[in-house]
């Protein structure tokens, strides 16, 4: 059973930087084949993909954070990473990482809050 675990969230001033992180395990080799990406859920509002990048590395970002965030991952040890700079209140959400097609179940998230 694959499990899921976000961490790194928090109480952030507009212009802030977090980086998040998301541990995997129970995907055995399965997460270095597989294209990954964060997600974001805000309150009222649909869950929305924010960043991807595939097993080799290649990326790609919504406009709404293009130039502000950047995603890695280390394979080695099945970690995605989300590095979020000049963040703004509209950022506020529970950030969720999951494979491109959110095929594995979810997990519970971290919370980031941007507010002065």
């Amino acid at each position: 059973q694959v499990k899921l675990v976000e961490s790194g969230g928090g109480l952030v001033q507009p212009g802030g930087s977090l980086k998040l992180s998301c541990a995997v395990s129970g995907s055995g080799l399965m997460f270095s084949i597989r294209s990954m990406a964060w997600y974001r859920q805000a309150p009222g509002k649909q869950r929305e993909l924010v960043a991807g990048i595939t097993r080799t590395g290649g990326t790609n970002y919504s406009d709404s954070v293009k130039g502000r965030f950047t995603i890695s991952r280390y394979n080695a040890e099945n970690s995605l990473f989300l590095w979020m700079d000049s963040l703004i209140p509209e950022d506020t959400a529970v950030y969720y990482c999951n494979t491109n097609n959110g095929d594995w179940p979810w997990g519970q998230g971290t919370q980031v809050t941007v507010s002065s």
